[in-house]
């Protein structure tokens, strides 16, 4: 992804721009699609290099000119393939596997020894592939990340290397990083305290940046801050990977935040994205507070939860033919997720309907482990962060209960309780509901509040219903449903393609309801008639490019970016920024010179 600061003029990049101030110079050369991509600096690499570096590995398809010019022929069987075929291959070798963690395994073991065909393999079958290199079986990866780590995917920087971890950043092989997910592994998934097994989130995520958004790989960093665990169970197995002690809390870890970031900026510049995933609640809100006037920087747990969940209400909006003002919202659930989703439905309001803010607040009620929110609540008091949304009403604890008093028209569940949403509730919903608006959002799967086929059969099939983890097709009541999952990679990958284009300093929640209304706007009248609020995820490349092109053009209006000068066509400069996953020549370029060159000079 070349510089936003530079060379930018009528939607085309000046073929002499940098890279990034400061960022050492690379080789380059035509691409497949023609337009440049990254390559290697011929005399520095070997012809074994290209059989050993899963960057420039080919496999079988090496042409016949490139084994013998590189000293690799005989090395490789004679059959040549396209990539294609490789890929068509690794399909049919990744399904023969029943074990979702074996096809984890299959395509982690793909990454490490061919990239690009990785990328393309994922980005061609993203459908079929999201759910194993994410959410659910990364969640199960995590768990056994003791056993399946092999080779190093990202950086592991612990809280004892406070005070040099500009120095392990160095160790980091890419000099252009773009993109940063970085996760203390506190609260992973539904799972809780995984420690520094929660790098496979990092790895996930950033994954899908590539296949999804087109943001080269070799600009992403997963990071792992390594400051201990408090699972005894982790802390008593043999084959744990990280520092085995209870986790470091207080001013020691602030410091060690501190130091963190302000190593990524002196190493990768002020413009680098840091994506703040999975820390404990009670962090995720004070550094999402701390820092995003300062870097650039968001909590998908937060904001890109909030942002998919929007936009399937939006869509919930077209299905119901209703506003958002028409709207009662109850929240199982007040963290990261709940309170994300909050926030960004009262803006909504605010923007699309002209309700403000504060009385869009009084249309959403939360339920917390100690029952629903209210003023003056006397069993456990409120957090400043749940405070806005503290309304007057008697205190109520059972989520049944609460449901029947509110009487919601949405019911939104964020807190990895499984089946909290009973028949019984489900029932009550569609009682006083045309459509009952319902939410299972939790993950994995095991997490979830009900699954779609408990919504439809409680509701006559009358629930439009969204989860954040998939649920196959149900059949009844004369009709196919196919629910839709509210997965936050609608989100994230076009999100942060869009902030690196337009080199976004500081990244507001106004762009999140940005992404949510471009998602919402690509739902179409044939996906809501089988029940599904979000697009087919087979359309998951396009939809980033359309949600990264709506950024920038806020972006520009709200006078946020730094791109300049400021490109006509958005979409058409955001498409020339894409990695190319496609193989190009191993062999560097070569030409000729004119005939009086070799001439011997006549004295």
């Amino acid at each position: 992804m070349s510089s936003m600061s530079n060379g930018v003029a009528n939607g085309k990049q000046n073929a002499h721009h940098l890279d990034r101030l400061g960022a050492r110079p690379v080789g380059r050369q035509s691409s497949s699609k023609g337009v440049e991509a990254f390559s290697v600096v011929p005399s520095q690499v070997t012809g074994m290099d290209f059989l050993r570096d899963p960057k420039l590995y080919k496999g079988m398809a090496f042409s016949l000119e490139e084994r013998q010019t590189l000293g690799i022929h005989g090395l490789l069987p004679p059959r040549i393939k396209t990539q294609e075929e490789m890929a068509e291959h690794s399909m049919r070798n990744l399904r023969r596997f029943d074990d979702p963690l074996n096809k984890y395994m299959f395509m982690a073991d793909l990454l490490e020894r061919n990239e690009k065909l990785f990328y393309k393999v994922l980005s061609e079958n993203t459908a079929e592939l999201m759910p194993i290199v994410y959410t659910p079986t990364v969640g199960l990866a995590c768990q056994k990340f003791g056993l399946v780590f092999k080779r190093p995917k990202g950086l592991f920087i612990a809280i004892h290397d406070k005070g040099h971890v500009y120095e392990v950043l160095k160790n980091w092989p890419e000099q252009d990083v773009r993109c940063i997910v970085v996760t203390d592994g506190e609260r992973i998934l539904g799972l809780g305290d995984l420690g520094a097994q929660g790098m496979g989130i990092p790895v996930g995520k950033l994954a899908l940046n590539t296949a999804i958004a087109g943001i080269p790989p070799s600009q992403t960093l997963p990071i792992t801050l390594d400051v201990g665990t408090n699972r005894q169970e982790l802390l008593d197995d043999v084959d744990y990977i990280g520092l085995r002690h209870k986790r470091v809390t207080g001013q020691e870890y602030d410091d060690f935040i501190d130091e963190f970031m302000q190593a990524v900026v002196r190493r990768y510049g002020q413009n680098t994205l840091i994506q703040f995933e999975d820390f404990g609640n009670h962090n995720a809100f004070r550094f999402l507070e701390k820092y995003r006037d300062k870097y650039c920087t968001f909590n998908d747990d937060i904001q890109g939860t909030a942002s998919v969940a929007v936009a399937g209400i939006l869509a919930a909006l077209k299905a119901t033919n209703t506003k958002l003002k028409d709207h009662t919202f109850l929240f199982q659930g007040a963290g990261e997720a709940a309170l994300g989703i909050a926030n960004l439905i009262a803006m909504a309001m605010e923007k699309r309907e002209g309700v403000p803010y504060e009385e869009g607040l009084k249309r959403v009620w939360l339920k917390d482990s100690r029952g629903l929110i209210v003023k003056e609540r006397p069993d456990g008091g409120i957090s400043v962060h749940k405070a806005p949304w503290a309304h007057e009403h008697k205190p109520m604890t059972d989520l049944g209960e609460i449901v029947k008093e509110i009487k919601p028209t949405v019911l939104i569940g964020a807190a990895a309780i499984p089946n909290v949403f009973t028949p019984e509730i489900i029932r009550d919903m569609a009682t006083f509901n045309k459509q009952p608006v319902i939410f299972a959002l939790s993950n994995p799967t095991s997490k979830a509040e009900c699954t779609a086929e408990q919504a439809y059969v409680h509701s006559d099939g009358r629930a439009v219903f969204a989860s954040g983890s998939p649920f196959p097709t149900y059949q009844g009541f004369g009709k196919t449903y196919e629910p839709g999952q509210g997965n936050n990679a609608y989100i994230f990958p076009g999100t942060s393609l869009g902030v690196i284009c337009t080199g976004i300093h500081h990244i507001s929640d106004s762009v999140f309801l940005s992404s949510a209304e471009g998602l919402a706007d690509m739902v179409q009248d044939s996906d809501l008639a089988v029940g599904r609020l979000y697009p087919p995820l087979s359309s998951l490349r396009e939809i980033s490019v359309k949600i990264a092109t709506k950024v920038a053009k806020e972006a520009y209006k709200s006078g946020s970016a730094s791109t300049y000068p400021e490109p006509e066509d958005k979409e058409n400069f955001i498409r020339q920024q894409l990695y190319d996953c496609t193989y190009d020549t191993s062999l560097p370029a070569s030409y000729g010179w004119p005939q009086e060159a070799f001439k011997k000079l006549e004295i």
